[in-house]
């Protein structure tokens, strides 16, 4: 492996100026974060310094309908681009059921899960299916005015 390689997988450190520059806020605001909590630092002897991984998580991203199977292909723990899907097991299915969801119907309230896996940090996220839930909260509300 060449040596452009392994700097690329290295953390890269940020000083408050540099990660203020690059998040695109002025100093005050980062200094407030780190005070409130909303974002991760580290103290290397008496200075401040950030990873880059740190910065990207204090981002929130909103994300359209259209990518939301994009989603499921980055880590929301590390952002690594690399989920590997896979089934989650126990001793049983495992399944999502919304509370409250008596009412009158054949069909089952359980949603069927998808897991996927970061290669890199190993964090599993779940997946439901929300087309399912979509269907069960419409006739949920259903059931509810026809007892008004």
């Amino acid at each position: 492996m060449n040596t452009e390689s392994k700097s690329e997988n290295r953390p890269r450190w940020y000083s408050v100026q540099e990660a203020a520059a690059y998040l695109e806020i002025g100093e005050p605001t980062l200094y407030r974060w780190m005070r409130e909590g909303k974002i991760t630092y580290r103290k290397v002897g008496d200075s401040t310094r950030f990873w880059r991984e740190d910065l990207d998580a204090v981002m929130e991203v909103f994300h359209s309908d259209k990518e939301s199977d994009n989603v499921k292909k980055v880590c929301p723990l590390c952002h690594h681009d690399e989920m590997i899907e896979g089934a989650y097991r126990t001793t049983g299915l495992n399944y999502f059921q919304p509370k409250k969801t008596k009412f009158w119907t054949l069909t089952a309230s359980n949603i069927d899960t998808q897991a996927y896996m970061c290669s890199r940090c190993g964090h599993v996220a779940l997946f439901a299916d929300v087309k399912k839930l979509a269907g069960l909260l419409e006739k949920k509300q259903e059931g509810e005015e026809e007892k008004e």
